[in-house]
């Protein structure tokens, strides 16, 4: 990785995310509020084709939209939490101390999807599958970039198969976002704490 992007973005170095570029120049510690944008949601190349061959089973675009849908909420809620939980407010407007946060997975690959279907869907896996996240941090009233990250999840138990229904299919993506939203969070305490330490 190059230790300056194209943006003038810095590399930072031992970060909880797979790559995390910043403004060396921002200042995260004037943010109390998180105003967060709905994640957009993309699904592997090819996801859909390889996931009706050899099934009965067929994946539909209205049960696509569905999945998008529900992985978005689901991320609105674990960043949320966390957030909150942290003492950040979650603001609807821009503001001075507001953080602007667009999210957006991609290569979305639900190894065994709970379908749109008048029968209860199970199916048989290994894994949850496996997801990435590219997200980045503005200021709400300038609208420049602070920072930019992108990091992979993947939900693997080697040897261990269990039958996966909407249930687990969205425990399973909790835990994995619980990560990325634990991750915001901690730069943004790290931040405060460094402004509070060198005020004293």
């Amino acid at each position: 990785m190059p230790a300056v992007n194209d943006e003038g973005m810095e590399l930072v170095k031992d970060s909880d995310l797979a790559t995390v570029y910043a403004d060396p120049d921002a200042d995260l510690s004037i943010y109390n509020s998180v105003m967060l944008m709905d994640a957009t949601v993309a699904f592997k190349k090819n996801w859909k084709r390889d996931q009706n061959r050899g099934y009965a089973l067929k994946v539909k675009d209205s049960d696509m939209v569905k999945i998008q849908e529900e992985v978005a909420a689901i991320f609105r809620e674990v960043f949320t939490k966390e957030l909150v939980e942290g003492g950040y407010e979650m603001a609807e407007a821009p503001g001075e101390d507001v953080l602007l946060v667009k999210p957006a997975i991609v290569n979305l690959d639900i190894h065994a999807p709970d379908l749109d279907t008048v029968h209860r869907s199970m199916s048989f896996s290994e894994s949850a599958g496996e997801m990435t996240l590219n997200i980045e941090l503005f200021d709400s009233v300038t609208e420049d970039k602070i920072a930019k990250a992108t990091d992979r999840k993947r939900d693997y138990r080697r040897g261990y198969a269990q039958w996966r229904t909407s249930v687990s299919n969205r425990a399973d993506a909790k835990r994995m976002m619980s990560g990325w939203a634990k991750a915001l969070r901690s730069a943004l305490d790290e931040a405060r704490s460094s402004t509070s330490t060198d005020t004293k």
